[in-house]
């Protein structure tokens, strides 16, 4: 049963990889292979009851993600409407492309960290589109603001789904965490930076035309500001509401989204049912990519008939007993994540070595966080930040692999020998 799983996933990663020569889109080739995966795994074990719970145990968990996204996405899509980007893209005044790449890079990675990268690469990737008229430009800022929000998640405690789990399970605390993995994400992101600003040296920005006669230009000042500053507050709100009430991060987004709802009801009720149809929550929930949502949740399902049948598990082990050494099996772990999700991975890891082995911030779970957190940007389909991103520019998976793969991998590696020296020289 195992190989047979393994061969299907392998296929069905195989047909998301080559969307565009087989001609399929991506969202049913993931859906195709959840539902295969789920399938064989439930005839193959018998026990109805056990898969039953475990599949419902996935949906929750997949669930939370899918709500959290679709909340985000909503958000963004009404500041947008009411052209509330424009507080940000109005005061930016450079006209070359690398300095806008260091000024995008940095602003993602400390977005990323207070958010999450999810919804920094959703906000950031928008506000490209308000900035930059050419595709190709837009592919490249799009490929690096994954990376930085994936580098800005690996050092905050709340910037990524992997380093929460570890926080939450109190393998690491929060200001260790900060001053360990800093430094290294820090260059996982300046190394890459150095190369896409040298790559676009001497190209200037080209803007997007504005539109003469647009609905946008209905909205007042205070319409863009108000729905600005409530959308990006409510985001940033959503990891504090966590911390007071234990509840999950969907639960913010959607209890934020109801908020934005009403208050965007109140600000437009003595408009003409014409003038705010474009305004309302309504509306933007019906422009937000759905085929997006549905692929993340194929292949979160997918993922996780891999981790209830235990070869995650097994290929932890595996690694463990092959190759003895902390920091080579990390790497390799941090590696994999760009081709399998990294909350299973590290959930796999957190069983594998216990807390009474590997005390609170020990070395293996600092460089867990950073090496999990940061190696998902090797591949467009390794991190819910590549995979936002890959929906909101449909960027083709193999473009990412010739464009951005290498630029990551150096970061990643660069990352990586900064934090081994530091450990040493300061342990």
């Amino acid at each position: 049963m195992l190989t047979v799983l393994i061969v299907v996933f392998v296929i069905a990663y195989a047909a998301i990889a080559f969307e565009h020569p087989i001609g399929i889109n991506k969202s049913a080739s993931a859906l195709i292979g959840a539902g295969l995966l789920w399938t064989i795994y439930a005839l193959s074990t018998g026990d109805h009851a056990l898969v039953g719970n475990q599949l419902n145990e996935s949906l929750a968990s997949t669930a939370q993600i899918v709500f959290f996204l679709m909340g985000a996405m909503t958000i963004v899509e009404v500041v947008d409407a009411h052209n509330g980007f424009e507080v940000i893209t109005s005061r930016i005044r450079t006209t070359k492309l690398s300095t806008l790449m260091w000024l995008v890079g940095f602003v993602t990675f400390f977005l990323s960290s207070v958010l999450d990268n999810l919804t920094t690469t959703i906000v950031m990737i928008s506000l490209m589109k308000k900035l930059l008229d050419k595709q190709d430009d837009r592919l490249f800022f799009a490929g690096m603001i994954v990376i930085a929000a994936n580098a800005g998640g690996a050092w905050s405690p709340i910037g990524d789904v992997t380093t929460t789990m570890l926080w939450i399970g109190g393998q690491i605390t929060t200001l260790s965490i900060m001053k360990g993995v800093l430094p290294a994400s820090v260059v996982n992101l300046m190394l890459p930076l150095l190369v896409v600003s040298w790559l676009l040296k001497g190209r200037a920005v080209v803007p997007p035309p504005q539109p003469e006669d647009s609905s946008l230009l209905q909205t007042t000042p205070f319409e863009r500001n108000l729905m600005f500053f409530m959308g990006l507050g409510i985001l940033v709100c959503v990891p504090v509401f966590k911390t007071v009430t234990h509840l999950p991060p969907f639960m913010g987004i959607l209890f934020g989204l109801g908020i934005l709802w009403l208050v965007g009801e109140l600000t437009h009720r003595k408009k003409e049912e014409e003038d705010k149809q474009h305004l309302t929550l309504v509306h933007a929930l019906m422009k937000i990519d759905m085929s997006s949502i549905v692929f993340f949740i194929g292949i979160l399902l997918s993922v996780a008939t891999l981790e209830h049948t235990h070869i995650l598990t097994s290929l932890a082990g595996w690694l463990d007993n092959t190759v003895g050494r902390q920091d080579v099996i990390v790497t390799i772990i941090g590696m994999v994540s760009a081709i399998v999700d990294n909350v299973p991975l590290v959930a796999a890891s957190m069983g594998m070595y216990s807390l009474a082995q590997y005390p609170t911030d020990s070395f293996l779970w600092e460089f867990m966080a950073y090496c999990a957190g940061t190696g998902g940007s090797i591949l467009i389909i390794g991190s819910a930040a590549g995979v936002a991103a890959m929906g909101l520019e449909k960027i083709h998976f193999f473009w990412y692999v010739k464009r951005m793969s290498g630029l990551a991998i150096l970061g990643y590696f660069g990352g990586i020998v900064i934090y081994i020296v530091q450990y040493r020289l300061l342990h």
